[in-house]
């Protein structure tokens, strides 16, 4: 699939989707292409989440957490990323702090993984969607 999307100073770039789950940029002058795989998407909302207070760690499904417990970290545990013409749709689960307001907090942590998405890729982040794992109590 192919579209058209103009950015910046009216400079257009081609976005094209690939079978290996990466997006890829290319500037009309034919420069060179940019491919942004969706791990890369998924480690930046990530980052971008657990920078938010009351967000105490990212929830992964029962794999990633016993090969964490191995010693193999995964930093995009916990984060699902679907990325269709140029559109990017997040899933994150999270494990909050107890005593932090849960909707206030969420809120933080999606305007900071929607600009963080947007302003590292340049592509449009239009949900990240939250689900609450647990509470943290210290």
């Amino acid at each position: 699939m192919r579209i058209m999307a103009q950015r910046g100073m009216n400079m257009e770039k081609e976005m094209t989707k690939t079978t290996e789950k990466a997006v890829i940029l290319q500037d009309e002058k034919n420069m060179g292409v940019v491919q942004i795989a969706d791990d890369v998407v998924a480690m930046i909302a990530s980052l971008a989440a657990t920078e938010v207070e009351g967000v105490s760690a990212m929830v992964g499904n029962i794999t990633n957490e016993l090969m964490s417990r191995v010693g193999m970290k995964n930093l995009t545990k916990g984060v699902r990323v679907d990325v269709k013409d140029g559109r990017v749709v997040v899933d994150l689960a999270v494990t909050m702090e107890y005593g932090y307001n849960i909707p206030a907090t969420c809120q933080k942590v999606q305007g900071k993984v929607k600009a963080a998405i947007e302003n590292m890729t340049g592509l449009d982040c239009t949900d990240v969607n939250i689900r609450i794992a647990g509470v943290r109590v210290r």
